[in-house]
C-alpha cells in the first residue's frame, strides 16, 4: 500500500533529531510540506538540510522553546503562515526523565508537565479550529509505553505521558464529528539520539550496535532487538494519511512486544 500525504502540511515538535526527524523525513517523502520545531537552531538547520536531500517538498525549521507559551503560540503562527495550513500536528517533544518519586522536585514536576502535556494542549488548541473547519485533520501524540504500564521510579515522565493518553481520548471524541482524528503512538525502545547520548555517557568499550543489542536483552524485548526509527515513522505516516480514515481515539504500541498492556 502506497501512503500519500500529497497536499498536506505537517507540524512536528522535537523535529530536529531522532523520532521527530524520522517522521519529518517520512512525511516529506510521502508528499507533505513539513515544519519542524526544536530548541537548538544549529541542530534544526542540519535536520532541514537532510530533509531537503530526500524530498523537494517545502521544509521550514522554527527554533522554539515549548516551555514558553508565548514562543509556542508564535511558532505555530509562523508555521501556519509559511505552509498555508496545518493538516497534521505531531506532538513529539519531550525527554524521558525518570527517577525515584521522593527525589522529584516541584520544579521538575512542573517542567515535565509543561513540556509534555501543556505544550501539546496549546498546540492542539491552536490547530483544532481550522482542522474542524476544513473537515480534515490528524493529531498524533507521541507518548511512551510507561503511560499504560507505569514502572517504579518512572516519575515524572510516566505521569505526564499518562495525561497525554487521556488528552488523546478527549480530543478524539471532540474531533471525530469533524473528521479530525487523534491517536497516540506509544514508544518502546527505538534507535534515536537519546540512546546515542546514553551510549556516550556510559563510556563503554563496546560499539553502539553492541550497546543496543545488549539493551534489547536487558529490557527483555520479545522481538530481541531495538526498533528502527523508520519503523516508527512508517506507523506515524499511516495514521496521518487518508488510509487511516476510520482510526481515532486509540493508542498503538511500537515496542517489539515489550509492553505488558495492549
Amino acid at each position: 500500500m502506497e501512503i500519500s500525504l500529497k497536499g498536506r502540511s505537517a507540524l512536528i515538535t522535537g523535529g530536529s533529531e531522532g523520532l521527530g526527524k524520522g517522521m519529518a523525513m517520512r512525511f516529506a517523502q510521502s508528499g507533505a510540506d513539513v515544519a519542524i520545531l526544536a530548541r537548538r537552531p544549529e541542530v534544526l538547520d542540519r535536520a532541514k538540510a537532510d530533509l531537503k536531500k530526500v524530498s523537494d517538498r517545502k521544509v521550514i525549521a522554527i527554533p522554539c522553546d515549548l516551555l514558553n507559551p508565548k514562543a509556542t503560540a508564535e511558532a505555530f503562527v509562523d508555521a501556519e503562515n509559511s505552509l498555508g495550513k496545518i493538516d497534521i500536528l505531531v506532538n513529539n517533544a519531550g525527554t524521558s526523565r525518570a527517577k525515584p518519586f521522593e527525589s522529584v522536585t516541584d520544579a521538575e514536576w512542573q517542567e515535565d508537565l509543561e513540556l509534555k502535556l501543556m505544550a501539546a494542549v496549546r498546540l492542539c488548541r491552536a490547530a483544532l479550529p481550522a482542522m474542524k473547519n476544513r473537515k480534515w485533520g490528524r493529531i498524533i501524540n507521541v507518548l511512551n509505553i510507561g503511560a499504560k504500564a507505569p514502572r517504579a521510579e518512572g516519575a515524572p515522565t510516566v505521569v505526564s505521558r499518562a495525561a497525554g493518553l487521556a488528552l488523546t481520548k478527549v480530543l478524539a471524541s471532540d474531533g471525530a464529528p469533524h473528521n479530525v482524528l487523534v491517536n497516540a503512538l506509544m514508544v518502546g525502545i527505538i534507535k534515536s539520539a537519546q540512546w546515542e547520548r546514553a551510549f556516550q555517557a556510559a563510556d563503554k568499550n563496546d560499539n553502539y550496535e553492541d550497546f543496543i543489542k545488549q539493551m534489547a536483552k536487558d529490557r527483555h524485548i520479545p522481538m530481541g532487538r531495538i526498533g528502527e526509527t523508520e519503523e516508527f515513522a512508517n506507523i506515524a505516516c499511516f495514521l496521518a494519511s487518508d488510509q487511516a480514515g476510520y482510526i481515532t481515539g486509540t493508542s498503538i504500541n511500537v515496542d517489539g512486544g515489550a509492553s505488558p498492556v495492549v
